[in-house]
């Protein structure tokens, strides 16, 4: 069902994917809106206990065609550097398929609380309170990893 990476002198071993979802800062998530076209849209997100988590509002654009289709992909790109002299680029990166679905509960909470640790460490017990004032207008998406490959160029 899931094709292998053409270029397979690209592709990076099978424990370079959780790194790069570790360090990875941002990503790309590919939805299917209720038009047939593709939504694809940047986000912040965690990678915790083998999922792609992230965070939005309980409505929109994302939320409908998730509702439609919980088929999503979703790219995290690392280590990019331009190499003139090559005409190329050195860069890790993740391309995963997935069922996404609102999380709900102890998984929600563990979710956002792992968002805080990730993007504002030194702000624990402030992050812990904009939860608290934020989590019912807050939605949470876990991706449920189906397929996973890991591509670069490291030289």
């Amino acid at each position: 069902m899931f094709r292998e990476p053409k270029r397979k002198n690209r592709t990076l071993p099978e424990e370079h994917i959780e790194e790069i979802l570790n360090e990875g800062l941002y990503g790309v998530l590919a939805t299917t809106g209720v038009d047939g076209y593709p939504y694809a849209t940047p986000l912040s997100y965690i990678y915790h206990n083998g999922k792609i988590y992230f965070h939005c509002a309980p409505s929109g654009m994302k939320m409908e065609n998730i509702s439609n289709c919980d088929k999503v992909s979703f790219t995290v790109v690392t280590d990019v550097e331009t190499l003139p002299n090559q005409f190329s680029t050195k860069y890790r990166s993740v391309v995963l398929f997935g069922r996404a679905k609102v999380i709900e509960g102890s998984e929600k909470d563990a979710a956002l609380e792992e968002i805080i640790e990730k993007y504002a460490p030194d702000f624990i017990d402030q992050g812990q309170l904009y939860i608290k004032g934020k989590k019912e207008i807050t939605s949470i998406i876990g991706i449920e990893i189906e397929y996973q490959t890991a591509k670069g160029r490291l030289e």
